[in-house]
């Protein structure tokens, strides 16, 4: 039998206590640090009667100071306008009347807030769970409804006027999000959430389930009025938008959701004619060094000098609220939220004012550039 030298047990025992202190501690560290960040975090208050923030604003950050520093406002505030939604979506500005219409999918209206002093109320209701809002350029509200399975128009006379829901004979899945080109047409995306669902609309049940037919990017001819599909090259299209020429449409893929194979990006597609879809090809992926898992793009919108702002969320603190990435696909910017980011657009009497529908909350920012379209 071999005996061990006292020493050598005392030695061994008081290095393993060391390991195990050691390890504790920063066990014990690890843990404060991510609690106190939360803290931080969910502790902020984004309300009217919130205490001051330092400027610069901390959760507008800067990724490359060359592109996105020119964007930020030193000392503009991520302000929480309105809180108490259910799954907020769909903001759009309505310039003449100076006010943001969004939708609050599950509770089955839209709201308005004003301008002028900030208040919040009830703009329709019902208002067929509707997600994505725009405005034409004549001014008429354009709404996705997942409860018709449609895609509406509200007449300046206040008349709602349903123009598409189905295709070839069959309903649309759910629209989500519109856009208007200058020529009058009206793009849209049918990914289908709405009819997944009897929370967002109405779930699909029997021998015709979701999808009704493949999810795509339709177009609503001015003249015509003809539905006519765009591109179907795409697992299930969300938010989209113009640049600034209207030469390229860009379109979130949340595919994910439901697709295994399908990847977290926004694609891009040359616009021939504002009419046809050609080159389609990812414009960025979703995934952000840092984190182990990518989220997904929701609504986007361009700005004046053709960079693209992203909705974006399902990953946590450090990730959710806004991605902005330049022409070329580079991310150069966030916008830090705490909750997930839906939809966004730029608003407010010099279009400058960034307004992100975020879960339950309405929040906004100005920043140091427009957005490029009306809405």
């Amino acid at each position: 039998m071999t005996t061990i030298p006292q020493a050598r047990v005392h030695n061994e025992e008081s290095t393993n206590r060391q390991v195990a202190s050691r390890r504790g501690f920063l066990a014990t560290a690890t843990a404060a640090a991510i609690a106190a960040t939360t803290s931080r975090v969910l502790g902020r208050d984004y309300g009217p009667q919130a205490q001051p923030v330092r400027y610069p604003e901390p959760d507008v950050v800067v990724l490359n100071p060359k592109l996105f520093e020119k964007y930020k406002i030193g000392n503009s505030p991520i302000l929480r306008l309105h809180t108490g939604m259910l799954w907020a979506e769909g903001t759009a500005w309505n310039s003449v009347g100076k006010y943001l219409v969004w939708s609050d999918i599950p509770n089955d209206v839209q709201l308005r807030w004003l301008n002028d002093d900030g208040h919040v109320s009830v703009m329709r209701n019902p208002a067929y769970n509707s997600n994505g809002n725009t405005f034409d350029y004549s001014g008429r509200q354009i709404s996705c409804e997942h409860g018709t399975h449609s895609i509406s128009r509200y007449e300046h006379n206040g008349q709602r006027n349903v123009l598409a829901d189905s295709f070839q004979g069959k309903p649309l899945n759910a629209p989500n999000d519109p856009v208007v080109h200058p020529d009058g047409g009206i793009w849209f995306t049918d990914p289908g959430y709405g009819s997944l669902l009897n929370y967002e609309g109405n779930r699909a049940t029997g021998p015709s389930v979701q999808p009704y037919q493949k999810e795509a990017v339709f177009r609503i001819d001015p003249q015509s009025n003809k539905l006519e599909k765009m591109t179907d090259e795409i697992f299930k299209p969300n938010g989209l938008c113009f640049s600034p020429d209207y030469t390229k449409l860009y379109v979130a893929d949340t595919g994910a959701s439901h697709y295994p194979d399908a990847p977290k990006n926004i694609k891009v597609w040359e616009v021939v004619d504002g009419k046809k879809l050609t080159k389609g090809k990812e414009f960025c992926s979703m995934k952000l060094d840092g984190f182990d898992k990518a989220g997904l793009a929701d609504g986007i919108r361009a700005d004046n000098d053709g960079n693209v702002w992203a909705s974006a969320g399902w990953v946590g603190y450090g990730y959710d609220g806004v991605h902005i990435f330049a022409p070329n696909g580079e991310r150069i910017g966030q916008i830090r939220l705490p909750e997930i980011c839906g939809n966004l657009c730029f608003g407010g009497p010099k279009r400058n004012r960034l307004f992100m529908a975020g879960s339950q909350s309405l929040y906004a920012v100005y920043v140091e550039t427009q957005g490029a379209h009306i809405c």
